[in-house]
Formats: structure tokens, C-alpha cells, sequence
């Protein structure tokens, strides 16, 4: 854990909505505090020095610094919570990892070595490869800028990262800490995704020596090395060895991708881009050390549902490998798999698809049952996927690393990746008895986890609310709205190929999961404590109140002595908590809506979200207040003790924010309303 100095003179002990409460530590750019909010979430904030407030030059540099770190997938780095960027205190408050620096670890308690170097270099190539994927190059990965958290490694520090340009590349400064640096940043050459490999092999290599890879008296010792002395890797293991000799290739056409890493690093065939199945793989395999790992046979993350991978022993090879493996060239086609965010308009808001469809959608067996949308993009797909990369010709054939036969490795996802084809499927714990089942509660199905039976099936029912304008209304055989798009959207990236939509009740939902008659639930479904496992929350609803648009009622005090509608709602009591109004009683919501807009109620009170939706198919405007009386986390249902199924679905929520997936469904659904919506990741569950 860091250490805290305490605030001294002249230090704020407020920004935002944070309160201060010691120092983490000081750079040239700024200072960066600890502080914490009201829902009691820590963030490391970083503020700029004053000396800089007034320096178009440096605030242009923080900003750059913001968009970078907004752009990447929180599971990887930390989360960007808040911002100011044009007061007279810029800052960026960031989520606060509670984890030492690689340097201090390795300084302090040795080399690593087996199965912590290899989750080491697994959850930091996921990272890197994550990274990319947003189009950054971070420019200064070294063992000081990875955290050691407890839930796996994070990558932070975007101050001097920058976002790639058409061409792929960008030119270069000499700019990084010198130790890490690449040959091309030396020589000023443009740099590019390969320019984070470099640094990358060279971190992994101190991890597993205890030795700064190109250390030297002075500056000008440290680059001559860099550019002319060989790293030795004979220390580490296959396929590690062969992976790190690569990535420090003082050529960057030499080097494999971020994505190659990762995918060799887990015995996958790397002719093609790492799938966010992969991605789930490595953050899954990086964030447990309860149980060792092995990896499995080359395609078996994404094998088609009902198909075995093979398991064989392991190569008892340890030379170099002797199967070549495409490399990125400099420039545009490096390897690396960048995607695509949503697209904006002008206001940076995500447009509506431009089709304005839903997926492809047939009604079936006691629900509804929805098509996968194709995984190319386009209608029916408004959530980008990966472009592959281009594999340069005649490179030689898929290298694959084999597991042990005893036993397949868990996989889950606990990241901004999504899971595909039943990747989750064939995994087992391995303990001194031998393998065993694999965790997690049988349903009535037979199947351990939502993520097994998706993959050996490719069905999956989900239970929905089917009287929710724009949230999830049923229309005879057809279900739509915000939360059916995104319970379509989580079914398709866990790989499945028919999804089957049924109604649940409020007093259904968890006996529905408990007894397998859904396999998640997708309805405005509250986050409590009780034996329901939860994944995400989705949404960060707030009590709140509707009222119309133009009627001089701004604030919650504004109600004071009018009328509004009661229907059997909490909120109703936590509006009278604050203000005295006159309830008016009603039967549901639109008996509500009848009543606000003939003017008999002065406003409705209720789940901004639910609020919105009913507003939004009305000819009349109105808005909600923004009073949000309380926190209502919308999260996904499963049956308890389904953590597989729960971390993949939390990467799937966290990459749609990071995506504007969540943006895209605000706007489509909701846009006739004035609803300051909320677009922030929240705050994650523990699975």
C-alpha cells in the first residue's frame, strides 16, 4: 500500500465532490492526494501544480492526459472518476488502487518467479493489449507505473501517453524514463503500440531478475545499451522466455504485438488479433493467485459451443521456439487490434442506429427469442467489436503451447472484455487431489454456470420487466427498451446464439434464478443483500421526480405545497422527507402520467430511468429534476455463487461504458427528456 504523508500548509481539503485527507505523492506535473466522496469511494487525485494553472502548454498536456486514461477499460488501469479541467484547479480524480509498484515488490521481497511471474506478465499484456485496443500508446510502461492490487496488476500513469494517429504511429520526442525506453524513442524515430512491447519485455525482465534490464552509470550508458545489448532471458520459462527475447528486439518489425503476447502467453494460436475472450482469460488468470494455472490447447478460448478443446502434455522444448510468429510492422499494421468507440455527433453524443432497428427478433417458447446480431458492426450491432489484424504472409504456422492433461485452467473475466463462443466452459480448478469439478452451484439444467451452458448450447433465458416504456416493455411476442438491449448485448458476447426473453415479477426474480427457470435477470433489478448474486450495477438509477418541462419547478423545494402523484413507491415517502407536498393517490405510473399531464399533479416521483421512459413516449416535454434522493444500482441477477458468470458480465458493463454503448441506449431511448443521465462507470459489485 502506498504510503500517506499528511496534508500540509496551503494544500486543499476539497475538490470536487472529494474531501482530502493526505498526500499519495509529488511529480513535476502535480501533486496527487487521497480523497474520498460521500458514497465513501476512494480516488487518487491528481492535482495540477499552480505553478502550471496558467500554462495553456501543461493544462493541454493533462487533458491529453484525461482522454487517454478515459479511453482504456477500467478493469486494466484506474478508473477516471472525476475532472476538472478549466477551473482555476484542474484536476483528475482517479479510482485509488490500493497495491504497491512492481519496483518497490521486487526491490523489497526478491525476483518473482513460476506462477506469480507468469500472472505478472499475463494480466500485464491483457492490460497492454487493452491499452492499445483504445488506440494509446502509453510511452512509459515501467515497473513503477504497474500497481500490484489484489485483484491483479493495473497499468496507470497516462501523463505522457498519446493517442494514435491514422497512420498508427506517432513522432517521436525522446520522452520516457530512460532505463525503459525503446530504441526508436532514442532515436527519435516515430513510435507506435511496438514502443510499449519494448518497454513491456524489459519490465518483465527486472520482475524476473531483480535487475534493471539496461542499467548504467550514466544516461548515455543506459541508451548505448539499449541499442546494442541483448537482454539474458535464459532465466525464464517457456513460452515466457521466447515471448520477452522477442519483445526486446531492437527492431520494432522484430517485435510481437500486445495481442501476440497475450495469446501466446496463454497457448493460443496468435495468427489473428486477441479476442476479447482472451482478454477475459488474462484478467481472469491475473487476478487469482488461490490456484495454479496451465494453459490450454490453441483455440479452445473460442471454440464453438459442444466442441472439446484438446488437452496434450506439454512440449518438453525449452529452446527457443522453433515456430515463427508474425510480428507487427512499423507504421499502420503493427499487430495490435485497435476498436472502434461509438460513434458521436457533433455534441460528442452517440447517434441512434442509423437503421433504427433492433436485432432480429422471433418469438418463441414461453418468451421471446432474439437472433444474435452478426459480429461485423452494422444494424442490429450498434457495440463495435475488434478489427482483426493484418498478418503479414508466409510467417509461418500458429504456434501452440499445451496444457497439462490433468487438468483445464478457470477462466473468467473480470475486465472491460467480453467473452465469446463459451470461452468460460472448460475450466477446472487443480488442487493435490486432482482435478475436480468445477466450482459454482448445479441448476436445475445440470450446467455448473450460465457461461457452460451458453457454451455447450448457445441458449440462454433472461428474465425481464414487461411493462416499462423504453426501459423493457413487452408488445405480444416482442420485448424492447434500454434494459432488453443490454441483456441482448451481454447474452451475444457470452456467446450465446439464441436468447429467450421472459417476464419476471418482483417476487419472482429470485426464485426464478434460484431454480433455474432464468439463467440472469435483467429488470431494474435493485443490488441488496439478500442470496441473489449480482453483477455490475448496469445502471446507477436515482429516486427522483418528473415534472413538465417549462413549469417553473426547478429544484425539489419548488414542490413545496403542490400536489403530487403517490403511487406505491418508497420514493413517494423520500420526497416527503424533504419537502411537505400534498400526495395525490394513484394506482401505477400511468395513472400518473395522466394525472401530470392534465395538470391534477405537479410532479411524479420515482426511478429516474423508469421516470424517463414513461416520459419519453409522450408528445408533451418534461424533465426530472436532477434531485437524486437516493442510489438505486441497477444490477444483473445470477444464481448465487455463479462468480464466473458474475466477473464476465462485469467486464461486458464496465467495456460498454468505456465503448458509449450505455451513452448510445441513454440517447435512443430517452433523448425527448430532459435527464441528466448518468454516463460514469459505477462502482462495481464484488463477485
Amino acid at each position: 500500500m502506498p504510503q500517506i504523508s499528511p496534508l500540509v500548509a496551503g494544500d486543499p481539503t476539497e475538490l470536487g465532490s472529494f474531501r482530502l485527507s493526505g498526500r499519495v505523492g509529488e511529480g513535476g506535473q502535480g501533486i496527487v492526494y487521497l480523497g474520498v466522496n460521500d458514497q465513501g469511494e476512494r480516488a487518487a487525485i491528481k492535482l495540477l501544480h499552480v505553478k502550471f494553472s496558467g500554462d495553456t502548454i501543461a493544462r493541454s498536456r493533462f487533458a491529453r492526459e484525461l482522454k487517454a486514461a478515459q479511453r482504456v477499460a477500467s478493469f486494466c488501469t484506474a478508473r477516471v472518476m472525476e475532472a476538472d479541467l478549466d477551473g482555476n484547479t484542474p484536476y483528475i480524480a482517479s479510482e485509488y488502487i490500493d497495491g504497491r509498484p512492481l519496483r518497490e515488490v521486487v526491490e523489497a521481497d526478491g525476483p518473482l518467479t513460476g506462477t506469480v511471474l507468469d500472472r505478472l506478465a499475463i494480466g500485464t499484456a491483457t492490460a497492454l493489449t487493452a491499452i492499445h485496443h483504445a488506440s494509446i500508446v502509453h510511452r512509459d510502461f515501467k515497473p513503477d507505473n504497474v500497481l500490484i492490487a489484489a485483484d491483479g496488476p493495473r497499468v496507470v500513469d497516462f501523463g505522457i501517453a498519446r493517442i494514435i494517429d491514422s497512420t498508427g504511429t506517432i513522432t517521436s520526442r525522446a520522452i520516457g524514463t530512460p532505463a525503459y525506453m525503446a530504441p526508436e524513442q532514442i532515436a527519435g524515430d516515430d513510435i507506435g503500440p511496438f514502443t510499449d512491447v519494448f518497454s513491456w519485455g524489459a519490465t518483465i525482465a527486472f520482475a524476473a531478475t531483480g535487475k534493471v534490464a539496461f542499467e548504467g552509470k550514466s544516461i548515455a550508458t543506459v541508451l548505448n545499451r539499449i541499442l546494442n545489448h541483448e537482454v539474458d532471458v535464459q532465466m525464464l520459462h517457456e513460452p515466457l522466455r521466447g515471448v520477452v527475447r522477442e519483445a526486446l528486439a531492437k527492431s520494432p518489425a522484430e517485435r510481437p504485438s500486445a495481442d501476440q503476447i497475450l495469446l501466446r502467453l496463454l497457448g493460443q494460436s496468435s495468427t489473428v488479433g486477441a479476442s476479447t475472450a482472451v482478454l477475459a482469460r488474462g484478467v481472469e488468470v491475473a487476478s487469482d493467485d488461490t490456484m495454479p494455472f496451465i494453459r490450454v490447447s490453441a483455440g479452445s478460448i473460442t471454440d464453438q459451443p459442444g466442441h472439446k478443446g484438446s488437452v496434450v502434455p506439454p512440449s518438453p522444448h525449452t529452446g527457443p521456439s522453433p515456430d515463427p510468429h508474425p510480428s507487427p510492422a512499423p507504421g499502420p499494421h503493427t499487430g495490435a487490434s485497435p476498436v472502434r468507440s461509438a460513434p458521436t455527433d457533433a455534441s460528442g453524443a452517440a447517434p441512434q442506429d442509423p437503421a433504427g432497428q433492433q436485432p432480429a427478433m422471433t418469438a418463441q417458447s414461453g418468451g421471446h427469442t432474439a437472433t444474435a446480431p452478426p459480429e461485423t458492426g452494422g444494424p442490429g450491432h450498434p457495440y463495435p467489436m475488434p478489427e482483426q489484424p493484418v498478418v503479414p504472409p508466409g510467417r509461418g504456422r500458429p504456434k501452440v503451447w499445451l496444457a497439462l492433461a490433468t487438468a483445464i485452467v478457470l477462466i473468467a473475466a473480470a475486465a472491460i472484455a467480453l467473452v465469446l463462443n463459451g470461452g468460460l466452459s472448460r475450466l477446472t480448478f487443480l488442487n493435490d487431489s486432482g482435478p475436480e469439478e468445477t466450482s459454482g452451484p448445479k441448476s436445475g439444467t445440470g450446467y455448473s454456470t450460465v457461461a457452460d451452458k451458453v457454451a455447450q448450447t448457445g441458449k440462454i433465458v433472461i428474465g425481464v420487466k414487461g411493462d416499462l416504456p423504453g426501459v423493457a416493455l413487452q408488445n405480444g411476442d416482442l420485448f424492447q427498451g434500454f434494459d432488453i438491449d443490454i441483456a441482448q448485448r451481454i447474452a451475444t458476447e457470452l456467446g450465446a446464439k439464441q436468447t429467450t426473453f421472459v417476464r419476471v415479477g418482483r417476487d419472482d426474480r429470485a426464485p426464478a434464478l434460484a431454480e433455474g427457470r432464468v439463467d440472469l435477470v435483467v429488470a431494474t433489478y435493485s443490488i441488496d443483500q439478500g442470496d441473489t448474486q449480482f453483477a455490475g450495477p448496469y445502471y446507477l438509477a436515482h429516486q427522483d421526480i418528473l415534472v413538465r418541462a417549462g413549469a417553473d419547478i426547478d429544484e425539489i423545494g419548488d414542490l413545496k405545497g403542490k400536489r403530487i402523484c403517490a403511487p406505491n413507491s418508497p420514493s413517494v415517502g423520500a420526497v416527503q422527507d424533504r419537502v411537505k407536498v400534498q400526495p395525490v393517490m394513484a394506482s401505477d405510473y400511468a395513472a400518473c402520467m395522466d394525472l401530470l399531464r392534465t395538470g391534477k399533479v405537479d410532479g411524479v416521483p420515482g426511478d429516474d430511468l423508469i421516470l424517463a421512459g414513461f416520459a419519453a413516449r409522450e408528445n408533451m416535454r418534461y424533465k426530472i429534476l436532477g434531485a437524486k434522493l437516493t442510489n438505486e444500482r441497477y444490477g444483473v441477477g445470477i444464481r448465487n455463487g455463479d462468480v464466473r458468470t458474475c466477473q464476465a458480465v462485469q467486464a461486458l458493463i464496465a467495456d460498454f461504458y468505456a465503448k458509449g454503448y450505455i451513452q448510445q441506449l441513454l440517447t435512443r431511448y430517452f433523448e425527448k427528456v430532459e435527464f441528466d443521465a448518468e454516463l460514469k462507470v459505477p462502482a462495481m459489485e464484488t463477485c
